[in-house]
């Protein structure tokens, strides 16, 4: 019998040889313990997706991951060993388990490989990068960047999405926030550097080369849906900018937006009217935030049938729909030769 539970897209995970990967941003240590554990523990996941009606999770390293690693050599081999032990997690589950691949974006070129490795040869549904790269003389990269170009020719290529996840700007780049470290964090400062990232990658002019191109944001977007009207309403009286598609047409058809750790149905509503059904995702980002606050926000929203089982499973399965279908026995061949 077929099930049709809802498909969670901002799930995290980690093992204990990648917990260097994972930033405790403002947690008290008793509860970034309980953090850890909950990112390790596959179990205690399963019952509370089986509790919840949520057929699948996708998952991914959480902030910083691989670009708070400013040594090139470095971020390429984590990249690839965060990749082969989600994998090999995957493969233990695959019913219930798919991958967004971690991507060493200090040095586009492998990215473009590792994540060429990770979506054909370890079954991988797309690539999750945690904001900006940190480099190794002490800049940083942000992906609208010329040297990206062919990175993001590989993602178009092959047709799978990329989520750009949050993370806090680097202390020097903090000012408006000293004193007040309450803002940082998920309840305010993800959001302005993840949609200001994202800004520039629609003003950049990527999705006029890469029109197909799919980008998924979380928490409801970043605060973008609110925004981005007025960014057009004055960008149009700019003479130095044009643009094939104006910014709100590529949110509506290049981005895609979960519902992650951001449960306030009137703003969803605006998405809505802003964006359509078609381009929101369910997701609870476990086990930062609590899956069941998820869930059970979601399964009573006020909203009709068609649009609750388009969030809650459909855009995914439309989005990841080639990607989840790929056959992880090559998966389990490479990474287990013995089985």
């Amino acid at each position: 019998m077929e099930r049709h539970g809802k498909i969670a897209l901002e799930e995290h995970f980690v093992t204990p040889a990648l917990e260097h990967c994972i930033a405790p941003v403002g947690w008290p240590p008793d509860a970034w313990r309980r953090v850890i554990a909950g990112l390790h523990d596959v179990d205690e996941r399963l019952r509370q997706m089986d509790a919840l009606d949520i057929e699948r999770s996708v998952l991914s390293l959480g902030s910083d991951g691989i670009q708070g690693i400013a040594s090139h050599e470095r971020a390429i081999a984590t990249a690839r060993e965060a990749n082969d032990a989600l994998a090999e997690l995957v493969a233990s589950r695959p019913d219930r388990f798919s991958g967004f691949a971690a991507i060493p974006l200090q040095d586009p070129g492998a990215a473009a490989d590792e994540l060429g490795r990770a979506v054909g040869e370890l079954g991988f549904v797309g690539a999750l990068a945690n904001g900006f790269s940190e480099l190794e003389d002490g800049s940083i990269a942000y992906y609208d960047q010329p040297e990206y170009a062919p990175f993001w020719a590989r993602v178009a290529e092959l047709g799978v999405p990329f989520y750009l996840h949050p993370r806090n700007p680097l202390p020097a780049h903090s000012r408006m926030y000293e004193g007040r470290p309450e803002l940082l964090g998920p309840a305010w400062a993800f959001g302005v550097e993840t949609g200001t990232h994202a800004l520039r990658l629609i003003t950049s002019g990527l999705f006029d080369r890469h029109p197909d191109l799919q980008i998924i944001l979380g928490h409801l977007g970043e605060n973008l849906p609110f925004a981005i009207a007025r960014l057009e309403q004055r960008i149009a009286h700019r003479e130095d900018v044009a643009f094939e598609r104006p910014p709100r047409t590529v949110l509506r058809e290049n981005f895609h937006l979960t519902i992650s750790g951001n449960y306030h149905t009137a703003s969803l509503i605006g998405i809505l009217l802003e964006l359509g059904a078609d381009r929101v995702l369910f997701a609870a980002d476990h086990p930062f935030e609590r899956m069941e606050d998820a869930a059970r926000w979601f399964d009573a929203l006020p909203i009709s049938p068609a649009d609750r089982a388009k969030i809650a499973h459909g855009n995914a399965t439309r989005l990841l729909g080639p990607a989840m279908n790929v056959d992880r026995r090559a998966a389990r061949s490479i990474l287990r030769p013995d089985h």
